[in-house]
């Protein structure tokens, strides 16, 4: 077991604080360019659209690249391999900033997102290993704040920067990504054995895990662009205002860090999950039906919280469900809750545009029953 931070080196403290840096990075970096699209279409001289390729080649790759990145970093060794990503992520963020065409920045952006799917999950595992069993929850709440915090703040730190020079957005990624190199991660607690297989990361019940952690990222933070929906159709609210709103849910998670980790410390992982998705159905039911803009703000907030319930619990859950090989578990689970970010907007938007409270109605139904049918048992350490 760990000492308590107070009594670790200063050289373990600035490592584990590099950890949770390392968890905005990635989230960060994949939506850098979401707010400079016309920017970099008019540096390249392609259109928007066109320009908007950028983050489909960022996540992509890092979808891919996250069903094996997790085994392969346990059997190359969970700080040499964040270490070597966090150098290729410098790289190829020196490569977006100075490359001359769209096919070169786009083939930059896809290995910068490869590199991306080598740090998050043995960034997990390495929490894991580095803090004490009771305290593990509230580890994770941490550093699933942190990577809300990236993810929400990208659009702006990457708008303010393209009103300038979209490059510097890039130079000042390949500056964190280099001194998150420097640092490097905390040393392991676990126990050197047998090179993990694929098998043990692909495992039924990690599958399962997956599935839980898609439906409900997909069904309740994935819901952004349903909540904008209706704020702009039936509303009529503009588009700053509803990026204002729709940020609440990820501040709202980062608020409630330490008190969703902690539940999960005292009421256990699968507990947390049910939890997290029983709230989640009452705020996408509430967010379809709230007859004021202010009201769906407030609902939405409260979805940051119930996120953070069902990721973090299946988080904790899946690092129990294979300890020899927990960098794999948690880059497959990954892997499968990227999916349900993905299909959303495909399955959702034409039944809400067939009949709107349908859309959010059937999200509340998938939570309502695939979460409790495909969770897995709880197992304790």
């Amino acid at each position: 077991m760990d000492p308590p931070l107070s009594r670790t080196s200063p050289r373990t403290r600035l490592a584990r604080a590099g950890l949770y840096a390392g968890a905005a990075l990635g989230p960060f970096g994949g939506g850098i360019t979401v707010a400079m699209l016309p920017e970099l279409g008019a540096s390249f001289d392609v259109s928007a659209a066109t320009a908007s390729l950028s983050i489909t080649a960022y996540t992509a790759p890092f979808a891919v690249a996250m069903l094996v990145s997790g085994t392969l970093g346990e059997r190359w060794g969970r700080r040499r391999t964040v270490t070597l990503a966090y150098i290729a992520y410098l790289i190829t963020s020196v490569a977006c900033l100075l490359a001359p065409t769209l096919p070169l920045f786009l083939a930059a952006r896809a290995l910068q997102g490869a590199a991306n799917a080598f740090t998050t999950p043995l960034l997990l595992a390495a929490l894991a290993s580095s803090v004490p069993a009771g305290r593990l929850g509230r580890a994770l709440g941490w550093f699933g704040s942190m990577q809300a915090v990236g993810q929400t703040s990208a659009p702006l730190v990457g708008g303010l920067a393209a009103e300038a020079d979209w490059r510097i957005a890039f130079a000042g990624v390949a500056a964190v990504a280099g001194a998150l190199a420097v640092v490097g991660v905390p040393a392991s607690n676990a126990q050197l054995g047998e090179r993990p297989s694929l098998r043990t990361a692909w495992q039924p019940s990690v599958l399962r895990a997956g599935v839980v952690a898609a439906v409900g990222w997909g069904c309740i933070s994935g819901l952004n662009f349903l909540v904008a929906l209706r704020l702009e159709e039936e509303f009529g609210v503009g588009a700053g205002t509803r990026g204002l709103l729709l940020t609440s849910l990820g501040v709202a998670g980062l608020l409630t860090a330490r008190l969703v980790g902690g539940g999960i410390d005292r009421i256990g992982a699968r507990r947390s999950v049910l939890l997290g998705a029983g709230l989640g159905v009452l705020v996408v039911i509430g967010v379809g039906l709230a007859p004021t803009v202010w009201l769906i703000g407030v609902i939405w907030a409260v979805g940051g919280v119930a996120t953070q319930f069902v990721l973090v619990g299946v988080n904790a859950m899946v690092l129990r469900l294979a300890p020899e090989n927990t960098g794999g578990t948690m880059s497959t689970v990954s892997a499968v809750r990227f999916s349900g970010a993905a299909l959303s907007p495909v399955v959702i938007t034409p039944v809400y545009h067939a009949e709107p409270l349908a859309g959010f109605l059937l999200p509340a139904a998938l939570l309502a029953v695939a979460v409790p049918t495909l969770i897995p048992p709880e197992r304790r350490t």
